[in-house]
């Protein structure tokens, strides 16, 4: 029999349902200090690197006194990068001392370990269900190599800017090829921060996401960050906080910067595994369905069944056999309305073990107990259940403990019950 259940639009819900289940964990995560904690290990890995940076541009600058090409490229070069900002702020300086190379080298070697260990425990709590662990061979050297090859794809994006803006520059090659430039420019260094998301999204947490999910979350994690940078770019000026906190306040005000955007790519990030959660989340919301704790907000949010109903719902008519005693079946129910029998065989017939109301749980326990159906449960009026695998019970008693110990508490009951009916 077809289900009978509602019929609507579940789109509206579902959003609110992703988004109020990533804000939640979010917090719960602390995720905010995992930003911090990236924010303050990027500002020391970025610093040798411009201090590299310095060394390219007094090289180059060298090779301008004799060269036109290479005074032209060095002019290019600040324009790109904002080099004069940045010598400005006190992060590149006016006169480098190639002394200090080997200190900014083993700086760089530290604080890229403590980047790379920030952001892998970033992901350890926002994809909680690892069961990997890598190597620690591998867990040590993975700083050295991925944090260099960041910054050189940056560095790479950056220099292909600084030709395409140069080239760009060029009067004689027409407003739409200086136009087509500058779009090729932007777009470059969009894919490039899409790339390097999806690969975050994709391969550091232990047990793979979908690429496909994780390339769509990724584009909306750079479309985030490409608005914060125009909004920071229009709300805040560096001279502001120059003048709040003196020579700090260029280091200040790029912390800032990348703090917030630690905070949305985490966010993002948290909203790859709500996705896969959002179900999980709104049918805990249903089983315990007493209320205690939940706000208004979250009411609302997961107060309709509607879409779990379309999803999971099946509907019984008055006798339909729901489980069969001794079949292989592991799905578990959960009777939404209606109220069923229980049945079990015993000296030839079957004895009546008593009955399930709306809102309990049945048939958990051939998973839980790797059985077959202890027992046979028929519909004794019209019936709506929900129905899923053994893959989604399982993440129903990892994802929520006030929800595992009701169905620990009722399989407890039903087989003290099923004890006493067998002793009698």
């Amino acid at each position: 029999m077809s289900p009978k259940l509602p019929q609507r639009t579940d789109r509206a819900d579902w959003l609110m349902q992703v988004a109020f289940t990533t804000v939640r964990l979010f917090m719960r995560n602390g995720l905010q200090n995992h930003a911090a904690a990236t924010a303050f290990y990027f500002m020391l890995s970025a610093t040798p690197l411009l201090l590299l940076l310095a060394y390219g541009t007094q090289w180059l600058a060298k090779l301008a006194e004799t060269s036109n090409l290479a005074t032209i490229m060095l002019a290019a070069l600040y324009e790109q990068l904002h080099l004069d900002s940045l010598t400005e702020m006190g992060f590149i300086p006016s006169q480098t001392q190639l002394t200090a190379g080997g200190v900014g080298i083993l700086t760089l070697i530290v604080s890229s370990r403590g980047l790379v260990n920030a952001v892998q425990s970033a992901f350890k709590a926002i994809f909680p269900d690892e069961d990997k662990h890598r190597p620690m061979l591998l867990s040590w050297l993975m700083p050295l190599v991925i944090i260099p090859i960041a910054f050189i794809l940056v560095g790479l994006t950056a220099g292909i800017q600084v030709i395409l803006g140069f080239l760009g520059e060029i009067e004689m090659l027409g407003g739409q090829a200086t136009t087509l430039l500058k779009m090729l420019s932007s777009l470059l260094a969009f894919v490039i921060v899409w790339g390097m998301i999806l690969l975050a999204y994709w391969r550091l947490p232990s047990n793979r996401q979908a690429v496909g999910l994780a390339a769509l979350l990724a584009l909306f994690a750079t479309l985030s960050l490409a608005l914060l940078v125009f909004g920071f770019d229009f709300f805040f000026k560096v001279e502001r906080y120059r003048s709040l906190y003196g020579a700090l306040g260029g280091v200040v005000f790029i912390l800032i910067g990348t703090y917030l955007a630690a905070i949305v790519f985490y966010l993002w990030a948290q909203c790859l595994y709500a996705l896969g959660k959002v179900d999980v989340a709104a049918l805990e919301k249903l089983m315990l369905a007493d209320g205690a704790g939940a706000g208004k907000l979250e009411s609302y949010v997961f107060g309709r069944a509607d879409r779990l109903l379309n999803k999971y719902g099946r509907q019984y008519a008055p006798g339909d056999t729901l489980i069969t005693e001794g079949d292989a079946g592991k799905e578990a129910f959960f009777l939404y309305d209606g109220q069923v029998g229980l049945f079990k065989a015993m000296h030839g017939k079957q004895e009546r073990l008593g009955e399930l109301d709306a809102g309990q749980f049945f048939g958990e326990m051939a998973y839980l107990l790797n059985e077959p159906r202890a027992a046979t449960v028929v519909a004794a009026t019209e019936v709506i259940a929900l129905v899923f695998p053994p893959r989604m019970l399982e993440e129903l008693m990892t994802y929520s403990a006030p929800l595992s110990r009701r169905i620990v508490n009722t399989l407890a009951q039903r087989l003290m019950r099923m004890n006493q009916t067998v002793a009698r």
